[in-house]
């Protein structure tokens, strides 16, 4: 019985360790000259979208070409290049799309300021229709000599 139960957790620690190794995410081995460095390119190369996943950014995409931009990012990095020109090298290549925060030009003024011009314009009809629904008078209906002989019946029965 023990044989059985030894045999068992083996196989399930076994099983366990070969799971754990199919999703493991890939490792750079890429080795800074500072640790500053590193911090700079792991911090860029998370802002920086793949243009293969679209979205994902450089770090947590397992497509050859991120792992072809993080290595030219760390390299970038380690060369000295500031976080600019490692943006401006990236945008000039593959467009504002590798960005996940697209920059405040006259282009993507839509893109920054639509949200709020569509959430204006939602407050706004909002508004006039609750204002509409508040001025819109009650029409008062004029009733008829029987419906009303009716009426005063009625009210004189609830009085007794």
């Amino acid at each position: 019985m023990i044989k059985y139960m030894v045999q068992i957790c083996s196989a399930l620690l076994l099983s366990l360790s070969l799971i754990s190794g199919a999703v493991a995410t890939p490792v750079d081995t890429y080795e800074f000259k500072s640790m500053d460095n590193q911090k700079r390119a792991l911090e860029l190369a998370h802002s920086l979208r793949c243009p293969q996943c679209q979205n994902q950014n450089l770090i947590d995409s397992n497509s050859p070409v991120a792992q072809d931009l993080r290595l030219e990012v760390y390299q970038m990095v380690d060369a000295g290049k500031d976080d600019d020109e490692v943006i401006e090298f990236m945008t000039s290549r593959y467009g504002e799309f590798v960005l996940y925060k697209p920059r405040m030009e006259a282009k993507t003024y839509a893109l920054w300021l639509g949200p709020v011009a569509l959430l204006m314009f939602g407050l706004f009809i909002g508004f006039m229709f609750i204002r509409k629904q508040r001025i819109t008078e009650v029409d008062e209906q004029e009733i008829s000599v029987e419906e009303q002989k009716e009426l005063d019946k009625l009210l004189k029965r609830d009085d007794k």
